[in-house]
């Protein structure tokens, strides 16, 4: 079906791909924009439920109240560290919707396709698990397109909904800052700062049951 030098880009690509929170002050081109949301649109769905939504957000207010949110669930997790473990966390850069030119908030909604969606009668948190495939997909894109994506994970919900006047029922799963970077490390940002290291693949995997390697 593929050959191997589109499987070596394939795999390459998922090799690449980092969270980055560094942008320069370039603007994203508006073709790729849609190119990137094809690829997401094109994600797994459980029931092809298709649960997803997405907001794109530019204007310089906004990105604002939205790095305000960030910067405050940032402050208040910071008492969960002490001392040195503090102080590392609050020095690493964990948003950058500022420097991004463009932000796409990425929602979930749980009563897309009715009461009936098959698989989401069973385990009813697979509408998010299908938004997650959304966004991996337009992590890839963005990286193959020479684009850096950072995934905003520090915020209240409601903070979100309130700025971005989401229903009460969406649920604003993902804050991703895209646009052009100086800086792709080889490794993620977490593991050479020291904060967290890549488990080795052969201690996670276990055959016929839990334990049994």
């Amino acid at each position: 079906m593929f050959s191997e030098q589109e499987k070596e880009a394939l795999y390459k690509v998922i090799y690449t791909r980092r969270d980055i929170r560094t942008f320069l002050d370039k603007p994203v081109p508006e073709d790729l924009i849609p190119k990137i949301l094809h690829a997401a649109h094109h994600g797994p769905s459980v029931g092809f439920m298709q649960p997803w939504n997405f907001i794109l957000v530019t204007g310089e207010e906004t990105k604002a109240r939205l790095a305000w949110a960030a910067d405050k669930e940032r402050r208040a997790l910071a008492i969960h560290y002490e001392d040195q473990k503090q102080e590392q966390f609050l020095s690493l850069k964990v948003e950058g919707i500022m420097q991004a030119p463009l932000t796409i908030c990425v929602t979930c909604d749980p009563t897309r396709g009715g009461s009936h969606v098959l698989g989401r009668n069973s385990i009813p948190e697979t509408d998010v698990m299908s938004t997650a495939c959304a966004i991996q997909n337009m992590w890839l894109a963005a990286c193959v397109e020479g684009l850096a994506l950072g995934w905003v994970s520090f915020y209240k919900k409601n903070d979100v909904r309130d700025i971005l006047h989401i229903p009460p029922h969406i649920d604003p799963v993902a804050l991703l800052s895209i646009g052009y970077t100086d800086h792709y490390p080889a490794r993620p940002i977490l593991e050479t700062s020291n904060w967290e290291k890549r488990r080795e693949l052969q201690e996670l995997i276990y055959h016929e049951h839990w334990g049994c390697s």
